[in-house]
């Protein structure tokens, strides 16, 4: 196959090495100088001393000789631009040519629209979607971005790149939580802050503290839940849908540590925070709030810290959400409304009509793995109870939890 950097390949059988030998002196792969010659790769800038000395031209020369062909100027233009390059003018040219270089890309803008689009759409499928379901295209997408990152691009299109990757990996993250695959989750949520950091990204950086925050707060460690909450806080700017997540997280976290006075002063700001969000994607997107999250975590937050009102909010979520009572087409947000609406009915002693929605909540199959712990918080308490309901309680969850494996 003729090579697209034909120049370059003459120049090292020039100097008499075959492509094993060269990349022995420059210290690389025989697979990654054929990546050079094929234009797969550019040589990093840190190989390209190596890489002149080796080919004995100068750094100017290297870099025309770098130039994809389809670029290159006819051999005598070329042999009278590196002379030229090699008079006083060398400042004007290696400007010329560093601009040349700055405005090259591989990647270009329709296909970081795309991606961003297509996160979109995820992120929007998210609370209706089994998480087993999207968890395959994230990851297909993440491989895709993965394999951008190697191709050349312009400095605003790389920093775009580093933020769709963090979207991705956060959401990525979100679904491995919800089915419990903790090592998995841990990992895409340290990418996607590591890629946040480098595209100086704090929204996203903040909703990985959030995502973390939730995370433990499902294994019971309630004051590093809040910690992570608050850290989430600091880091997401001034009214974002991160910054009043970031709340509602520490409202729940100061509920389960039975701190009330703080915890009504969270629900409060989140209140008036998300009444001031102004909307920039859907509502139905994971990563944009809205006044039904807002209802969802309040109904949650009271629940949790045993107060009757938890059944108001719970009953107004089922209302808003549930379209024709159809469990099917259940957002998994009125399944845990139900798991609200159970507590809050068990904490007044109305004991049948909380059996009847927690086992609305469990048979509709819109509890994610990540929330079966609360399914389980209130079979126990029927348990407890001793009420007739328990046993078949008790079997809806087992049959829940063995369909999850």
């Amino acid at each position: 196959m003729t090579s697209r950097r034909r120049r370059f390949a003459e120049r090292r059988k020039a100097c008499g090495f075959n492509q094993e030998e060269f990349a022995e002196s420059v210290g690389v792969d025989r697979s990654t100088v054929q990546r050079w010659e094929n234009e797969k790769n550019d040589p990093q800038p840190w190989q390209r001393p190596k890489i002149a000395k080796a080919l004995e031209v100068t750094a100017s020369e290297l870099d025309a000789l770098l130039a994809p062909d389809a670029f290159a100027p006819p051999a005598q233009a070329l042999r009278e631009w590196l002379a030229v390059a090699d008079s006083n003018s060398d400042d004007e040219f290696d400007a010329l040519e560093l601009a040349r270089r700055v405005a090259a890309s591989d990647v270009g803008k329709e296909t970081l629209s795309r991606l961003e689009k297509s996160f979109d759409e995820l992120a929007m499928k998210y609370p209706k979607s089994p998480p087993q379901d999207l968890v395959e295209r994230v990851r297909k997408h993440s491989a895709y971005i993965a394999h951008l990152m190697d191709a050349r691009m312009t400095l605003a299109e790389q920093r775009r790149l580093y933020v769709i990757g963090g979207w991705f990996q956060l959401l990525g993250a979100t679904l491995h939580i919800d089915l419990n695959q903790e090592n998995a989750a841990t990992a895409r949520l340290q990418t996607a802050a590591t890629l946040a950091q480098h595209a100086e990204h704090r929204e996203i950086e903040a909703w990985c503290y959030e995502t973390d925050a939730w995370r433990v707060l499902t294994d019971g460690e309630y004051g590093r839940a809040l910690e992570l909450s608050q850290i989430a806080q600091q880091l997401a700017p001034a009214g974002s849908s991160v910054a009043i997540q970031a709340t509602a997280q520490e409202g729940r976290a100061r509920a389960r540590l039975e701190e009330r006075v703080a915890t009504y002063a969270a629900i409060e700001r989140v209140q008036q925070m998300s009444m001031a969000l102004v909307p920039r994607k859907g509502t139905a997107h994971h990563y944009q709030y809205d006044p039904g999250k807002s209802l969802a975590y309040t109904a949650t937050t009271l629940a949790w810290a045993g107060d009757p009102a938890a059944e108001t909010y719970a009953r107004e979520v089922i209302a808003r959400l549930a379209p024709a009572d159809d469990v099917e087409k259940w957002p998994r947000r009125v399944a845990s409304a139900n798991i609200d609406l159970a507590l809050a009915l068990l904490g007044g002693d109305r004991l049948d009509e909380a059996c009847n929605a927690a086992q609305r909540a469990i048979l509709s199959g819109r509890i994610v793995p990540s929330n079966h712990w609360r399914a389980l918080e209130v079979v126990k308490a029927v348990e407890t109870r001793q009420l007739p309901e328990a046993s078949d309680l008790r079997e809806a969850y087992r049959a829940l939890h063995r369909k999850a494996r």
